[in-house]
């Protein structure tokens, strides 16, 4: 389990091989630091999950102080949250402008753009950020990146436990078993299934995992099809050791939030499919109905740094942590219905059982998380009562850049809450629907 609900860029994905690089974080001084007049309620506010008022509370600091950069760079973040690319590119050019070397707005910008399948205006901005492979990797695309061809597949999953894994051809080749998560950036594979697929490196880079050395890999893949839906010319990574083999060998590769926000997907646990459709605004109005018909109220979709899934959820003890910012991290792997820092069980007062302590993983280092239940977790109108779930006390509540959102952390949806629902992610319109049962 990792320490913030999810897997971020610089981490490997045990069970995927996947890695990718580390940038270092570099101390912002002055205005840079702090959005000084204000900042301190425009940033709690943020922290909150509140985006609307963090976004005028910005505005606010601004109007007084225009070359503060981190009131600037907020202000384009929020709107980076809910995919307002006009919005987010207004105000990350101005703190652009502000501090062309600062790594965090490179960052988000280079994010920015590559949501908008603009992948050559983004390898600058990861090059400012100290991010080299990923600058090398993206300037190496050309054309139209994420073609989609075909109009739905619905694709079976093949197993749910440990991991579930569904099957997709990689450039022609026969079928391959992959892990989905959106716990995970981009679309990722094992070194072998790489060398099979005739790819080759643009960007690589070493670096370490669990005391191994690792070299991870950036390339660029023909086609990549799901049932009756076809992705062509797709960023894509791997990862191997220094002798050339797999790093981990659960899975041919996963599937990362990047090729989900460029579909309609519904994760129909409970009939045991992926249904993956053009987003076409048609699709996309009939999914929205379909989802409605099933009683399934839009809840709101966000999308932190470059693949961060969240939502709007809650956890109840003693207390009820009411509607909050939880992360949703679709499809990975473990038994747990929902997992949390150690301060927010303290705070709900949520009963832990202190006696099993859990050896597990945090970013791939070793961590110690104890089982605890939660009278209720919901998502939406989707509840689990008295679920299996984790606190890590060393959990930290607010994880900020380079590792993290910044946004304060009441805990994280994982594998194993969705298993008697579906879950349709709706990018167009940032909407996220959850129903029980079937998906229609």
């Amino acid at each position: 389990m990792a320490d913030d609900g999810k897997w971020d860029r610089r981490s490997l994905f045990r069970g995927a091989a996947v890695l990718a690089g580390a940038a270092a974080a570099t101390p912002l001084l002055g205005k840079a630091a702090t959005a000084s007049a204000g900042s301190g309620d425009a940033d709690a506010v943020f922290r909150a999950g509140k985006f609307e008022q963090a976004a005028r509370a910005y505005e606010e600091i601004l109007k007084t102080d225009p070359e503060n950069l981190r009131a600037a760079r907020q202000r384009g973040y929020v709107g980076l949250l809910s995919n307002r690319f006009p919005d987010a590119e207004k105000y990350l050019n101005m703190a652009l402008n502000l501090a062309p070397d600062d790594k965090e707005t490179n960052e988000l910008l280079g994010d920015c753009y590559i949501r908008q399948d603009k992948l050559a205006l983004s390898a600058p901005r990861w090059q400012a950020a100290g991010e080299e492979a990923y600058a090398k990797w993206f300037a190496a695309v050309s054309g139209e990146p994420y073609q989609i061809h075909g109009d739905i597949a619905r694709v079976r999953i093949e197993q749910m436990d440990p991991i579930p894994l569904v099957k997709a051809s990689v450039n022609g080749g026969p079928p391959k078993s992959f892990v989905f998560y959106t716990g995970a950036p981009n679309l990722s594979m094992r070194a072998s299934v790489a060398k099979e697929a005739g790819l080759s490196p643009v960007a690589s880079q070493k670096t370490e995992f669990e005391g191994t050395s690792i070299w991870a890999h950036y390339g660029i893949l023909d086609s990549f099809k799901l049932g009756d839906i076809e992705l062509r010319n797709v960023p894509v990574g791997w990862s191997e050791t220094e002798s050339g083999a797999d790093v981990d060998t659960d899975s041919d590769g996963l599937i990362g939030t990047w090729v989900f926000y460029h579909l309609l997907t519904t994760f129909d646990y409970a009939g045991r499919s992926l249904i993956l459709r053009r987003p076409t605004p048609e699709a996309t109005r009939k999914a929205r109905a379909a989802a409605e018909r099933a009683g399934a109220k839009p809840l709101p979709l966000w999308l932190a740094r470059d693949h961060g899934v969240l939502s709007l959820g809650s956890l109840a003890g003693v207390t009820d942590s009411g509607p909050r910012v939880m992360g949703v991290t679709i499809g990975g792997t473990g038994e747990i219905a929902a997992g949390m820092p150690g301060e927010t069980a303290k705070r709900l007062r949520i009963r832990t059982d202190y006696d099993r302590p859990v050896e597990t993983f945090a970013h791939s280092h070793p961590a110690v998380a104890y089982p605890c239940y939660p009278k209720e977790i919901r998502l939406g109108d989707a509840v689990a009562k008295d679920a299996y779930c984790y606190m890590n006390p060393k959990m930290p509540v607010n994880v900020p850049w380079p590792f993290g959102s910044g946004i304060d952390s009441t805990g994280h949806f994982p594998h194993c809450f969705f298993k008697p629902f579906n879950v349709t992610l709706d990018f167009a319109d940032m909407s996220l629907y959850i129903a029980r049962g079937k998906a229609a």
